[in-house]
C-alpha cells in the first residue's frame, strides 16, 4: 500500500492512496505533534501515515489530521473545524487528557462519535451522558493505578509520595492512586504538582525528600515526566520510583538517562511483546503493529499503538455502520457510534477490546504488564 502525505502544522494533513481524489469516509484527527506532548503525538502521527488511506468495508477512509500543539484551546478549535468544515464522520483525539476532556462537549453537541487517545477514565465516564458519543483506546489511569498499588504492596511499600502534572492528567492520577493505595493499605504522605513545561521542580522535590516516603509516583507523561525524577535523584532520594504508562516511549528513556534505572511502571503489552509468553492473548496483534512501525520509523512508542488501535476499532465498526447508512450523514454517525459500542473480543496492540454501553474503553487486565527500566531498556517484570 502506498500513501501520499502532506503535513503542515496548524493545517490539514491528508493521507490518501494514489488514485481518485476524495474519500468515502472522513475521519478527523487532532493530535499533539508539537508542544510539551510532542513525544506522544509524533508516534501517533507516524502511525496514521503508516496506515495510509485504508479501504474498510469497501469504502476508502480518509484521515484529516491537525496539530493541536498540546493546547486545549487548539484541540477544541480543531474539533469544531473538522466537524463544521470537513464534515467528518468521526473524530479521533486528542493525545492528552485535558484536550480530550475539553472536546467532549463539542462532539456530543454535534452527535459525532469520538475516539480519544488519552488515558483518563473521566473521558468515558458513564455517569456523564455526553460520553455516550466518546470512546478511547489507552488503558485508563484507574486500571494502571491498581497495578501499581498491587506491586507496591507486594514489595513492602507503606508510604507513598506523589508529584504530577497540575492539570486533568495529574489530578486524575492522584485521585486514582489514592483510591488504589488506600485499598492496598498504603498511605499517601506528600502530594506535589508541577506544570508540563516547568524546567525545574527543586522545591517540590525537596519537600518529598524531607518526608522520606518509601516510594514516589510521578503522574506525568512524555519527556516532562523526567524532570521530577532527575531532581529526586539529584537530591539523594533512595526509595522506589514509579511512573505511569504515559512515559513509555524512547524519548523519555533518552531524557531521563541513568536516573531512570530501576523505575517501575505499568505499560501496554506491545512495549515488551517479545518478552511475553506465547499464550498471551495479544502478543501476536501487538507484534504485528510493532514490526510494521519499526520497519518504517524505528523504535516503538506505546502512543503510536493507541492510534493503531483506533484503526482496528474502525475496521470492526465501519462495515456494521455501512449496513445501516451512508457516510456523511447523521444516520451513519449514529450507526458508527452504535457499532463501536458493540465491538467484542478485538485483539489489538494494547489489549483485547470488549466494549459495552457502560464501558467505552473495553480493556481489562490483559492490557497491562509491569516493566522496569534497566540500562535504558524496558524489561518485563514476570
Amino acid at each position: 500500500m502506498t500513501s501520499i502525505s502532506r503535513w503542515c502544522l496548524g493545517a490539514a494533513f491528508v493521507l490518501a492512496l494514489a488514485g481518485p481524489a476524495g474519500a468515502d469516509i472522513n475521519v478527523g484527527v487532532t493530535l499533539s505533534a508539537t508542544g510539551p506532548a510532542a513525544s506522544l503525538g509524533i508516534p501517533e502521527k507516524n502511525t496514521f501515515e503508516m496506515m495510509g488511506a485504508p479501504v474498510v468495508g469497501g469504502q476508502k477512509v480518509n484521515f484529516i489530521i491537525l496539530d493541536d500543539k498540546s493546547d486545549t484551546t487548539e484541540a477544541v478549535k480543531n474539533t469544531r473545524k473538522l466537524i463544521s468544515e470537513n464534515a467528518v464522520d468521526l473524530i479521533v483525539g486528542s493525545t492528552i487528557t485535558p484536550n480530550s476532556l475539553a472536546m467532549i462537549d463539542v462532539v456530543a453537541d454535534a452527535e459525532t462519535p469520538m475516539i480519544s487517545m488519552a488515558a483518563s477514565a473521566r473521558i468515558v465516564d458513564a455517569a456523564n451522558p455526553k460520553t455516550r458519543w466518546v470512546f478511547k483506546t489507552p488503558q485508563s489511569d484507574a486500571l494502571m493505578a491498581d497495578a501499581i498499588a498491587v506491586h507496591m504492596k507486594a514489595n513492602g511499600v507503606k508510604t507513598l509520595g506523589y508529584i504530577g502534572f497540575a492539570d486533568a492528567y495529574g489530578d486524575g492520577w492522584l485521585a486514582e492512586i489514592k483510591r488504589s493505595a488506600k485499598t492496598a493499605g498504603i498511605e499517601v504522605t506528600v502530594e506535589e504538582k508541577y506544570n508540563r513545561n516547568d524546567t525545574s521542580v527543586t522545591g517540590q522535590a525537596l519537600k518529598i525528600v524531607a518526608v522520606k516516603p518509601d516510594a514516589v509516583l510521578i503522574g506525568a507523561a512524555g519527556t516532562p515526566g523526567a524532570t521530577p525524577q532527575k531532581e529526586l535523584s539529584a537530591r539523594g532520594y533512595k526509595g522506589r520510583i514509579y511512573q505511569t504508562h504515559g512515559v513509555a516511549n524512547p524519548d523519555f528513556l533518552r531524557v531521563v538517562g541513568k536516573d531512570g534505572n530501576g523505575t517501575i511502571l505499568p505499560a501496554g503489552p506491545m512495549l515488551v511483546y517479545e518478552q511475553l509468553p506465547e499464550s498471551n492473548a495479544v502478543k501476536k496483534s501487538a507484534g504485528d503493529y510493532v514490526r510494521q512501525y519499526e520497519a518504517k520509523f524505528g523504535t516503538r512508542a506505546t502512543f503510536g499503538g493507541h492510534a493503531w488501535d483506533t484503526y482496528l476499532l474502525l475496521s470492526r465498526a465501519i462495515p456494521e455502520a455501512l449496513r445501516k447508512a451512508k457516510p456523511g450523514t447523521k444516520e451513519f454517525r449514529a450507526a458508527l457510534r452504535d457499532a463501536l459500542e458493540g465491538v467484542k473480543d478485538l485483539p489489538a496492540a494494547h489489549g483485547m477490546f470488549v466494549m459495552s454501553p457502560t464501558d467505552h474503553n473495553g480493556l481489562d487486565n490483559r492490557a497491562r504488564v509491569m516493566v522496569r527500566i534497566e540500562d535504558g531498556k524496558w524489561v518485563l517484570i514476570k
